[in-house]
């Protein structure tokens, strides 16, 4: 669509159109009509509507003839061959993380089931029924959930609104489909029994300082693994997390990605330092010192202002608190939860001693309280029980 409007200067009417061109760029451009500003408006306008006209007229040629060759070009492409070509592409234009995201639900799961119940099914062929088949497949054969399925969905459409942007295909059949209704979250979370209980029993254990982090502090694995002694103020008695390390795997090789930014901006953000926490702290501090004289040049240098290093000064990645931690639960005989909902039990850790949700937020560091409130329903349903209970005495009878 081309837009347009008359400006006046130098003491005539000049014409100013605004489109965007086949590769997505915006022009402005502006050219004089030659007419006096005085009594020629109306004529200034004819010739503006003209210009108009013509520019999208020349703009569809040029989309037309940027089809036709897109056609010839793709017309042989199976739909699987251009999603590993759309992956290639990725690679270098997003952060590893989205594209190790990417690559494992489109090389793992999406090409293959394609390969198999459509081998040879070309892009330019690629109906909304064989992307909806594909979605119903996930769902009821492998019992995948809608929200993975949705996760599927936006890979697809994103690699298939490519192909419409530069003309291989007509329009996008991602947008035709029905995307399955997205799944309620429900968090789980230890009771203030057990975290006590855990508390006890991980004593010692490489997975204490992670246990005390995620679900006294509710700080998620990535931000607790990431906490440095340069984030740890003593003299203030407060640490920031501003900093996060992920493991992701790329072409079949596991990577940990450092890096100084949290999730979101609001994940940006100081805590107190108890004083149990920092005795906690001290020691830790005390005992990494020991252990790189005792080791000497055996101990790892790469990670000297991280916190969370084991006896070799080695980083302890964040699969290892997600598989070590259900492990441990199982070997002490206490209820498995992942290693995450230790921070939905800090949650309701804080709600059950009066933390109001909107201070919750800010201490998990959700971007929007919605987030909170989604997450954790459960303590919406415990606010309710409060509230009928102040007002049970006036229940008629």
């Amino acid at each position: 669509m081309v837009a347009g409007h008359l400006r006046e200067r130098d003491g005539h009417y000049h014409i100013v159109l605004s489109y965007t061109d086949k590769n997505g760029k915006r022009h402005t451009p502006s050219k004089t009509t030659g007419l006096p500003i005085k009594r020629n408006k109306k004529r200034a306008n004819e010739m503006l509507q003209k210009a108009i006209r013509e520019k999208e007229e020349e703009l569809r040629l040029e989309l037309l003839a940027q089809h036709t060759e897109a056609e010839g070009i793709y017309e042989t492409m199976t739909f699987t061959g251009f999603l590993s070509d759309w992956l290639a592409m990725m690679k270098g234009s997003v952060e590893i993380t989205t594209f190790s995201a990417y690559q494992m639900a489109i090389k793992k799961k999406i090409i293959p089931y394609f390969d198999e119940h459509y081998p040879g099914l070309l892009l330019q062929k690629v109906t909304p029924k064989h992307i909806q088949d594909y979605y119903t497949y996930e769902m009821e054969v492998n019992h995948l959930s809608a929200n993975t399925v949705i996760h599927r969905h936006a890979n697809i459409r994103k690699a298939l609104q490519y192909a419409f942007r530069i003309g291989a295909i007509p329009n996008n059949p991602a947008d035709k489909i029905e995307r399955p209704k997205k799944g309620t979250f429900q968090a789980g979370f230890y009771t203030q029994k057990e975290l006590d209980h855990l508390f006890e029993e991980v004593k010692g254990n490489i997975l204490e300082l992670g246990v005390i982090l995620a679900a006294f502090y509710g700080l998620r694995r990535s931000e607790a693994v990431g906490l440095r002694w340069s984030a740890i103020d003593f003299e203030t008695k407060r640490f920031t997390i501003n900093h996060i390390v992920s493991q992701t795997m790329v072409e079949g090789k596991v990577e940990l990605i450092c890096k100084n930014r949290p999730k979101t901006k609001s994940s940006c953000r100081t805590l107190p330092i108890i004083p149990q926490f920092e005795e906690f702290l001290l020691n830790l501090r005390e005992k990494q010192k020991l252990n790189r004289k005792i080791c000497g040049k055996c101990y790892c240098q790469d990670y000297l202002d991280y916190v969370y290093v084991n006896d070799m000064g080695e980083l302890v990645s964040p699969g290892y608190l997600t598989q070590a931690f259900p492990t441990f639960l199982k070997k002490h005989g206490m209820r498995p939860i992942r290693f995450h909902d230790l921070r939905h039990s800090n949650a309701s850790m804080l709600h059950a001693n009066g933390v109001a949700m909107k201070e919750i937020q800010q201490w998990l560091g959700h971007s929007d309280i919605g987030t909170t409130s989604n997450i954790y329903t459960h303590l919406d349903h415990d606010s309710n029980v409060s509230s009928a209970l102040a007002i049970s005495s006036h229940f008629p009878t």
